[in-house]
């Protein structure tokens, strides 16, 4: 059962595709964080998700939230992944231990060894402003990062 809106999200450090580690706690002490969580790079559905979010960055900057992914891909992966789909916003790799972020956020399929498709955005103390999530397999409807954000302005 993922996080409910209202609850702390749990604290974490995790490594960019770059290979820089970023904190939740330092992330939100900047400003709220939209956090995706998607289950592997190169895959269709995923890529589609995340170029659709990367020719949206504005939405994300208007609102002055920080949009970060996250998957249970290596670190390497997931910069080969960003360079060829030309992504500019942090992607976390939740490699190793595997999938232990997904978990905290009960977002991990374990059968599959993946995250399901998840959205949370994460506010001042680390407060859930807003979650959305899909069945393995669907896409999220792009209509509810507008909600998301909505909700928090």
């Amino acid at each position: 059962m993922s996080l409910a809106v209202g609850t702390q999200a749990p604290d974490f450090t995790l490594s960019d595709q770059h290979g820089e580690e970023l904190t939740l706690s330092e992330l939100v002490a900047e400003g709220p964080v939209a956090l995706v969580f998607f289950p592997l790079a190169f895959s269709g559905i995923c890529t589609n998700e995340l170029c659709e979010l990367r020719d949206n960055l504005a939405m994300f900057a208007d609102s002055k939230v920080r949009l970060v992914g996250v998957s249970v891909d290596s670190v390497y992966t997931l910069k080969a992944w960003a360079e060829t789909e030309g992504y500019e916003f942090s992607i976390l790799s939740d490699f190793w231990p595997h999938g232990e972020v997904s978990k905290q956020f009960g977002v991990f399929v374990e059968e599959a060894g993946i995250a399901t498709r998840a959205t949370f955005v994460i506010g001042e103390d680390r407060k859930v402003l807003a979650s959305f999530e899909t069945e393995p397999g669907q896409a999220r409807d792009f209509a509810s990062y507008k909600e998301a954000l909505a909700a928090i302005a």
